[in-house]
């Protein structure tokens, strides 16, 4: 490869990065806030900074587009009847889990 090509794929990579502040942990910074965003309870100013990201990010974008609709199904549908046993079996689990721990 000539040093006019690396050169150029060195400055396309910097810019892209620039753009996309992935390696710098915003992604994991808008996963933690996901829930307030999805249920639109974070302020305006940090959910314009979330869509500006999503605008550089297609794995969040698309993350977050799944989430919504998951949640979305989920709000659609009735809650289960649960039996006097399910419920006995459900709680014993989570205190399983929690005592686990």
């Amino acid at each position: 490869m000539t040093k006019k090509k690396t050169a150029a794929r060195k400055k396309q990579s910097r810019s892209s990065s620039q753009r996309h502040t992935h390696s710098q942990g915003r992604c994991l910074d808008l996963l933690r806030q996901l829930s307030a965003y999805i249920d639109d309870e974070l302020p305006s100013d940090i959910c314009m900074e979330i869509r500006r990201h999503l605008g550089t990010c297609p794995n969040c974008e698309v993350f977050i587009a799944s989430l919504q609709h998951t949640v979305t199904l989920c709000r659609h549908r009735p809650a289960p009847v649960l039996t006097g046993v399910d419920r006995m079996n459900m709680r014993r689990a989570i205190l399983d889990a929690a005592n686990a721990r």
